[in-house]
């Protein structure tokens, strides 16, 4: 679950394959659900400006059939925009808009982050590599020149938005796998959470 912007709306992800708007003060549904996915909605994010919506499937329903894709969606109209971008080669847990929106960050089971022009849904340059397990939580930083990443593999890793290389070494410490990573508002600090 995510909130817009401008905190009149909430965007909701479901095992039931669908995406939702909902009308914070209210509590009501706005419009009909939005789907096109597959699989279970494992991620949300609403753009900067609120005028989009992105999210991240994965996992198979019980058809078994797989979803590995980033999809990108009207706010407003609630249609898809463009189609499904595809590249992960495993189920998506994680989506961001970039802070001025052109960028999407994904991370996958595939034990890889992509980063994806918000506007063409392509890829920009080879996936982010280096994480031993699944990339649970992704996020960029506040002047979106860094992306943080927690992974199955107990280590928070640092990388450079524009070059794609990671900046240092993993960060260790966690004994467990790492679910949730987010930078503080200055950039100046990361905060992991571990199951």
């Amino acid at each position: 679950v995510a909130f817009s912007p401008d905190g009149k709306r909430i965007v909701s992800g479901s095992d039931d394959m669908t995406v939702r708007i909902w009308d914070t003060e209210s509590g009501q549904p706005l419009g009909e659900p939005l789907q096109g996915h597959q699989s279970f909605v494992k991620s949300v994010a609403f753009s900067p400006d609120g005028k989009h919506i992105v999210s991240g499937s994965g996992d198979y329903n019980r058809s078994r059939i797989w979803d590995y894709t980033v999809r990108i969606w009207d706010a407003e109209s609630g249609q898809p925009l463009g189609e499904p971008l595809q590249g992960h080669q495993s189920f998506v847990t994680s989506v961001a808009f970039s802070p001025d929106g052109k960028h999407i960050v994904s991370g996958s089971s595939d034990k890889t982050v992509r980063i994806w022009d918000a506007e063409s849904g392509q890829p920009l340059g080879e996936p982010l590599q280096g994480h031993q397990s699944f990339v649970e939580s992704v996020a960029f930083s506040p002047d979106g020149k860094r992306i943080v990443s927690g992974s199955d593999d107990m280590t928070v890793r640092i990388w450079d938005t524009k070059s794609g290389q990671p900046l240092g070494e993993p960060l260790q410490g966690h004994q467990s796998p790492v679910s949730s990573v987010a930078f503080s508002p200055d950039g100046k600090r990361i905060v992991s959470g571990s199951i």
